[in-house]
């Protein structure tokens, strides 16, 4: 799974994201992409699974680009323990992802099959998801 190597400060504090990105909204690396469609947290092992699924479904040929990385430590408390006595250990790591961001971009596969692909990973994401290409003109 994937989580940073190491940060300055073990617990962080709370980054919503619910604006437009206008920085990575458009594909760079592959012809294929995945863009959000809304605001929201992607966790690590959303991410995993997503890109498991693609990667089964593209019979392992091309490459998958990840656009996002999961940097924000969110942190929890057990259930039934009272107020106070600190912040919580480290449950899990999670990217937040801005409205118009890409997410995921395919190289080197058939259009056909990137759309299936993209198709499987909007099941396994929290969010709403739009299939881009690249437009050659």
């Amino acid at each position: 799974m994937l989580f940073p190597k190491r940060t300055k400060f073990r617990k962080m504090h709370r980054r919503d994201s619910y604006r437009k990105e206008f920085r990575a909204n458009t594909l760079s690396r592959g012809e294929f992409g995945i863009k959000s469609l809304c605001s929201g947290r992607i966790t690590a092992k959303q991410l995993e699974a997503a890109r498991k699924t693609m990667l089964k479904k593209m019979n392992r040929i091309g490459r998958i680009v990840l656009r996002i990385f999961p940097d924000v430590a969110i942190t929890g408390k057990p259930a039934e323990v009272r107020m106070g006595k600190g912040k919580g250990a480290v449950d899990y790591w999670c990217a937040n992802v801005n409205s118009g961001r890409i997410i995921f971009e395919f190289q080197g596969i058939p259009k056909v099959v990137a759309e299936e692909a993209a198709k499987l990973a909007n099941r396994k994401l929290p969010m709403q998801t739009r299939f881009v290409s690249l437009e050659k003109k």
